[in-house]
């Protein structure tokens, strides 16, 4: 196994920060708690705006969210039940499940039956599973972009505001694209240029996908990845760099 196999498969995992969150020495846990909280609020977040389409509903289960996980309620997480986005989902769906079941006590309450089982490892996805990955890989990407936005202030090499243009622009051969960046950069570019910091923006941008997916698994195995990667929809976009990399052919 070469370094970059080694690396990608080494295990660095967020479920020691799940533990001391709630179970670590007491000057550790408001920490870790609040570094898993600011990882993954934005996945909780998106799950509950897409799957309620009510902003204000999404924004008050938000913090009931996060008020029962920094209690403790969700000290159940554990790395031999599989991902941790698996185990957030089934929080997040008791969570509606509670929700629903106060508004029902009401006159012209809603029916919790319209909330969906998470799908069986062996059957085809619901759309509660759906909903939930969709909102896991946007919030991937959203982390993937912000850093690269702080490569692009730590390094000043622009490759953020590069792989933007090249994104918006996706039909633009390179020298019209040098031309479109020359005065957003404040220097002039030639094509040869642009083509090279897409690529380098490329690999930075699926570095930081693969850390994302590798943070959330129990075994970060090159295996585990490769797997999480296909079922988020992301494998294209760390292709080129996997295979750069020789981790796949």
């Amino acid at each position: 196994m070469n370094d970059e196999q080694a690396h990608l498969s080494r295990i660095s995992t967020e479920w020691d920060l799940v533990f001391q969150a709630h179970h670590g020495p007491p000057e550790e846990i408001s920490a870790a708690q609040t570094k898993l909280m600011v990882r993954y609020a934005g996945a909780v977040h998106r799950y509950l705006l897409g799957a309620l389409r009510d902003p204000e509903l999404a924004s008050e289960l938000d913090q009931e969210f996060a008020l029962r996980f920094l209690r403790g309620d969700l000290h159940r997480a554990d790395p031999r039940r599989g991902r941790f986005r698996d185990f957030l989902k089934r929080a997040l769906r008791n969570l509606m499940i509670d929700h629903y079941r106060k508004r029902q006590r009401a006159p012209g309450s809603i029916d919790v039956s319209h909330v969906p089982e998470p799908a069986a490892p062996d059957e085809g996805p619901a759309d509660f599973d759906r909903q939930f990955t969709e909102s896991w890989k946007r919030e991937l990407m959203a982390q993937a972009w912000a850093a690269l936005a702080r490569h692009q202030e730590r390094t000043g090499q622009p490759l953020h505001t590069v792989l933007q243009h090249r994104v918006r622009h996706p039909k633009v051969k390179s020298p019209e694209l040098a031309t479109m960046l020359s005065p957003v950069l404040g220097r002039p570019v030639q094509a040869g240029w642009v083509r090279e910091a897409i690529s380098r923006a490329r690999e930075q941008f699926a570095t930081a996908l693969l850390d994302g997916v590798r943070a959330s698994l129990q075994e970060p195995t090159r295996e585990a990845i490769l797997e999480e990667l296909a079922d988020l929809e992301l494998l294209e976009y760390c292709r080129p760099t996997l295979e750069r990399r020789g981790i796949i052919r």
